[in-house]
C-alpha cells in the first residue's frame, strides 16, 4: 500500500458542494479511519492495519487525507486533538494561548475557546451552567435585521430556550450580548455566527472516544448532540418558506430549519 499522504481532499459530496459554494477555507477531511464492506466495519486504519477496506470496496476515504496520515504519524500539528487529522490549539478568557491539559473555568488564565490551527477560526467553548449565558443547552431561534445577510427576511425573535439569560432569546441577541461582555470572549468582541461551510469543519463522520457526538469531543467538550445555526439563510427564502441552515452533530448532516425553530449556537471569530 502507498503510504497515505497528507492532503485536503475530501471525498464525501456533501464537502464538495460546501467546497464550491464556500470562501476560501481549509477543508479538513471527513475524519473517518473506519473502513466497511457493504454489512460493518473492516477495522481503522492504523500501523498494524495500513489498508482495512476489502477489495471488493476500494477507494474508501478511510485510507486518504489527514486523518490516515495522522494515524501513521505523518502529520505535523501547531496543537493537537482528540480526533485524527484535526489540530487545535485551547485559547483563555485573557485570550493567551494554553497548554493541552488547560481546564475550562472563569478565571483570565482559564480555557474559554479553541482555536483550529489549520482553519485559524476561534470557537466558543460552553459552559456547563444553566444559568450562564452561554450555556450549552439553551437555544435560540434564527434572527438578523440586517437585509445583506438574512435573504431578505429577518426570521424570528420567539425564541425561548435561553432560561433568562437574555430578553429575546435570538442568535442576534446572543451574539450582541457575548460581545458585549466586560473584555469580551476571549478577549475578543468581534464575534458571529459562522457560516455554514466554517461550521461544518467541525462536523466527524466517524465518533471517537465513546463520544456521542461528531465533534472533537477533548477540544469542545459540552457539547450536545444536537443541530446548531450558522449563518446562511435558506435560499429563494419566502414569506411562508424562511429558514437558516443547521449542521448537525448527533448526526453528521446538515438540515434547512425554519428560522422560527429553537436551535443551539456555536460563535465563531476569525476568517472571512
Amino acid at each position: 500500500m502507498t503510504m497515505p499522504i497528507p492532503r485536503r481532499g475530501v471525498l464525501f459530496a456533501p464537502w464538495l458542494l460546501l467546497a464550491a459554494q464556500a470562501q476560501a477555507l481549509p477543508l479538513p477531511d471527513s475524519a473517518q479511519i473506519s473502513c466497511f464492506d457493504e454489512t460493518s466495519s473492516t477495522g481503522s486504519v492504523g500501523p498494524g492495519t495500513p489498508d482495512p477496506q476489502p477489495a471488493t470496496h476500494p477507494g474508501q476515504d478511510c485510507v486518504y487525507g489527514r486523518s490516515a496520515a495522522d494515524r501513521f504519524d505523518l502529520l505535523s500539528k501547531v496543537g493537537g486533538s482528540g480526533v485524527p487529522g484535526r489540530d487545535y490549539s485551547k485559547i483563555a478568557n485573557d485570550g493567551s494561548v494554553l497548554p493541552a491539559d488547560a481546564q475550562l473555568g472563569s478565571g483570565p488564565g482559564d480555557w474559554a475557546c479553541t482555536r483550529d490551527n489549520d482553519t485559524g477560526l476561534i470557537w466558543e467553548i460552553k459552559v456547563d451552567d444553566a444559568n450562564h449565558l452561554r450555556h450549552l443547552s439553551h437555544s435560540y431561534s434564527w434572527y438578523d435585521a440586517d437585509p445583506a445577510i438574512n435573504a431578505g427576511l429577518p426570521g424570528s425573535t420567539a425564541g425561548t430556550g435561553c432560561n433568562g439569560t437574555l430578553p429575546q432569546c435570538h442568535t442576534t441577541a446572543y451574539r450582541d450580548a457575548v460581545n458585549a461582555l466586560p473584555g469580551g470572549l476571549c478577549g475578543a468582541t468581534d464575534w458571529r455566527l459562522p457560516d455554514l461551510v466554517e461550521l461544518t469543519t467541525l462536523q466527524l463522520h466517524e465518533r471517537f472516544d465513546g463520544s456521542l457526538t461528531y465533534i472533537d469531543p477533548l477540544y469542545f467538550p459540552v457539547s450536545p448532540a444536537n443541530n446548531y445555526w450558522s449563518g446562511r439563510p435558506l435560499a429563494g427564502a419566502t414569506a411562508t418558506v424562511d429558514g437558516a441552515w443547521t449542521v448537525g452533530f448527533g448526526t453528521p448532516r446538515n438540515f434547512p430549519v425554519p428560522k422560527t425553530a429553537s436551535r443551539q449556537l456555536r460563535l465563531v471569530r476569525g476568517g472571512q
